[in-house]
C-alpha cells in the first residue's frame, strides 16, 4: 500500500504550491526580510533558490538519463522588483512542468537519491515536497504560515522516508524503529539497523490489538503523532519536536538527524 500521488495529480499540485508560494512573497513587507526557518537566507535569497532550482531540475529532466544533473544554459537572474520576481518564479515552474509533461512519469533521469526510482516522476513527486515547505517558509515569512494540504503531506511522510532518509549503509547504533502516525489515519514505520534504513506503511494505532504493536520486536523506539503536515514539518525541522506527541526515547530523533549514512 502506498501514499503515492498520480502523476498529473503531482504536477497540479506543484502548480498549486507553485501559486501558494509567489502570492506569500507579494504579501511579505519586504524581500529583504529574514525568513525564519531558514535564517541563513533573506525572502529574497529563498525565491531565488526556488526559481534556480527548478530551472536546473527542468533542464535534469529534459536530458533524461544523464550520468549527472544538468544545469539551466543561459538562465536570466531572479530580478529584485517585486512584480518581476514573480514572473521569473512562475517561468520557472513552468520550465520544470513542461520537461515532466514531456517526459512523462516513466522516463530514467539523474537524481541524488539511490533506493528510490531515478525516474522524472520520482522527481515530480520531491519537487512537489520541495515547493510545499518552502512555501510554508515563505508563508511564516510574511506573518500567515498554513498547513501543507493533507494530500500533499500524507504523501510528503512516505516520500521523505523512502528518498531522503533510506539507504543501504549500516545504521552504526543499536537497531531500532520510528514510528509516524498521521493524525488523518496514516502510519509508516522506518526501520534502522545494520542493514540500513527502510520504510514500511504499517497499521494505524487502534486498529491492530496493542500487543501486535507494542510488544517484543515489534516495539517502535519512538513513536511521533501528529496531522500530516506536522509529521512533514517536523522532519524537515521546520517545527520543534514539542509541537507533536512523542512517546518513547525522543533522543533517536537527534541520533538520525545526526547520521551521515556512506553510500
Amino acid at each position: 500500500m502506498t501514499t503515492t500521488l498520480e502523476f498529473p495529480v503531482l504536477l497540479r499540485l506543484i502548480d498549486e504550491r507553485s501559486s501558494a508560494f509567489r502570492a506569500a512573497v507579494a504579501s511579505a513587507p519586504s524581500l529583504d526580510v529574514q525568513v525564519p526557518t531558514c535564517p541563513e537566507w533573506t525572502l529574497f535569497d529563498l525565491a531565488q533558490h526556488i526559481g534556480e532550482g527548478r530551472r536546473s531540475w527542468a533542464a535534469t529532466v529534459a536530458a533524461g538519463p544523464a550520468p549527472a544533473k544538468s544545469a539551466a544554459e543561459g538562465a536570466p537572474a531572479a530580478p529584485r522588483e517585486r512584480e518581476a520576481l514573480s514572473a521569473w518564479l512562475a517561468e520557472s515552474t513552468e520550465q520544470l512542468l513542461d520537461a515532466l509533461r514531456k517526459a512523462g512519469p516513466d522516463r530514467g533521469c539523474w537524481t541524488w537519491w539511490e533506493t528510490s526510482p531515478r525516474t522524472s516522476g520520482a522527481v515530480a513527486r520531491h519537487q512537489l515536497q520541495q515547493f510545499a515547505v518552502h512555501t510554508y517558509d515563505a508563508q511564516i515569512t510574511a506573518g500567515a504560515p498554513q498547513p501543507l494540504p493533507a494530500e500533499v503531506a500524507l504523501d510528503g511522510v512516505d516520500e521523505f522516508l523512502s528518498t531522503c532518509v533510506a539507504t543501504t549503509s549500516a545504521w552504526p547504533h543499536k537497531p531500532t524503529a520510528f514510528d509516524f502516525h498521521a493524525a488523518e489515519g496514516h502510519s509508516w514505520r522506518l526501520t534502522v539497523d545494520g542493514d540500513g534504513a527502510r520504510s514500511t506503511r504499517v497499521p494505524a494505532p487502534g486498529t491492530t490489538p496493542v500487543a501486535a504493536a507494542d510488544e517484543g520486536s515489534n516495539a517502535a523506539g519512538v513513536s511521533v503523532r501528529g496531522t500530516a503536515s506536522e509529521l512533514v514539518l517536523f522532519v524537515y525541522d521546520r517545527i520543534p519536536a514539542d509541537s507533536l506527541q512523542i512517546e518513547g526515547d525522543a533522543g533517536l530523533f537527534d541520533l538520525l538527524r545526526a547520521w551521515e549514512p556512506e553510500e
